[in-house]
């Protein structure tokens, strides 16, 4: 169902996007029509690493929090993108920007923490597995 959902919102954007190019003045997006094409392509986006995480979880019945962040950050990401600063007070950005370094600093702690354990799994393998040196 989610590979259905991601097809016909690809096919929606491709529509969107041919009736902004086709509306006089021809070829040129404004800024609205510029956001609302990028937050859609972003959503599609979501969509395709939601259905990684279905198919993760599937296959592995383990859900991996790195693409969990990654999704979060895209879709914070797509806020970001199509967020009118003018309808929302000082406060609610502060909260937006703060949820984004969170997540950037979860995401950044997770993949170092991904990599020593790689690091300390491959030095294990390396001692395991001595290598014969041929005079």
């Amino acid at each position: 169902m989610m590979i259905v959902v991601i097809l016909l919102s690809t096919i929606e954007l491709g529509r969107i996007l041919v009736l902004d190019i086709i509306t006089p003045p021809n070829y040129l997006l404004d800024i609205d029509e510029l956001l609302d094409v990028f937050g859609f392509f972003m959503l599609i986006l979501i969509g395709v690493e939601l259905l990684e995480i279905i198919r993760t979880y599937l296959n592995v019945h383990v859900v991996h929090v790195e693409i969990v962040l990654e999704v979060a950050l895209i879709a914070v990401a797509r806020k970001v993108v199509i967020i009118d600063v003018k309808e929302y007070s000082p406060n609610t950005l502060f909260a937006i920007a703060a949820i984004v370094l969170s997540l950037a600093a979860a995401y950044y702690h997770q993949k170092q923490v991904h990599n020593r354990h790689e690091s300390g799994h491959s030095n294990m393998v390396k001692a395991s597995n001595p290598v014969i040196k041929q005079d």
